[in-house]
C-alpha cells in the first residue's frame, strides 16, 4: 500500500474524529447552577426609590461589568433597547465571529433580574441560543453575580450580591424599556 494512502486515511480519520468530539463536546447538555436563595436583610434600612434611564442603566452596568472582569480579552458589553443587547465575540476555528444575543427582562420577587433569551444573531450561522451561552458560560469568566444558564436561556442578575459600597443593597422595581422607565429600590442600612 502507498504511503500516501496510509497518510491520507489518517489524517481524514484524525480530522473526522477530532470533529465528532467537537461537535459532542458544543452538544452536551450542563446542568445549569441554581438560583441562589435570597436572604432578605433583616437590618433597618431606609429606602430610596431611584428612577433612570436606559441610557444611564447602560452606562452604569457596563461600568460594573469592565470592572468586574478586567483582565478578560472578550469584551462584554450590554445594551438598551426595546430590549436588552448582550454583544461579544466568539471564537471558533481561529475566526472571530460577532454575536448579538437579545434578553426580555423579567424583575423577580426579590428585586433580582432574569434576562431571558428572545432572539440571537449569530452571523450567517445557525446554532442553538443555549449552545452560544454555554460557549459564552466557558470562555468568558462572568463576575459572580451574573450567572449563565444556558439550559434555560437566561441569564440571572444577583443584584443582592453586586458589589456596593458599604451595607447598602439594589433592587429592582420596575423595568419598562418601552417608555424608558427603570425603577431601582436603594436600601440603606439605618445603623
Amino acid at each position: 500500500m502507498n504511503y500516501w494512502k496510509i497518510a491520507f486515511f489518517s489524517l481524514a480519520g484524525l480530522l473526522a474524529a477530532s470533529l465528532v468530539g467537537l461537535i459532542l463536546l458544543i452538544g452536551s447538555t450542563t446542568s445549569s447552577p441554581p438560583l441562589p436563595k435570597s436572604n432578605p436583610s433583616t437590618k433597618e434600612t431606609y429606602s430610596l426609590a431611584l428612577n433612570t434611564t436606559k441610557e444611564n442603566f447602560e452606562g452604569i452596568a457596563n461600568t460594573y461589568i469592565r470592572k468586574a472582569m478586567k483582565g478578560n480579552a472578550l469584551p462584554v458589553e450590554l445594551e438598551m433597547r426595546e430590549d436588552v443587547v448582550l454583544t461579544s465575540e466568539l471564537t471558533v476555528f481561529s475566526y472571530t465571529l460577532p454575536f448579538e444575543m437579545h434578553f426580555d427582562p423579567i424583575v423577580q420577587e426579590d428585586g433580582n433580574l432574569i434576562l431571558k433569551q428572545s432572539s440571537m444573531e449569530l452571523g450567517q450561522l445557525n446554532i442553538p441560543p443555549s449552545t452560544v451561552l454555554k460557549l459564552l458560560k466557558n470562555s468568558v469568566e462572568f463576575p459572580s453575580w451574573m450567572i449563565v444558564r444556558p439550559k434555560e436561556e437566561e441569564i440571572f442578575i444577583d443584584l443582592q450580591d453586586l458589589p456596593v459600597s458599604g451595607d447598602i443593597q439594589v433592587k429592582a422595581k420596575n423595568i419598562n424599556l418601552a417608555k424608558d422607565e427603570i425603577i431601582l429600590e436603594v436600601l440603606i442600612p439605618k445603623n
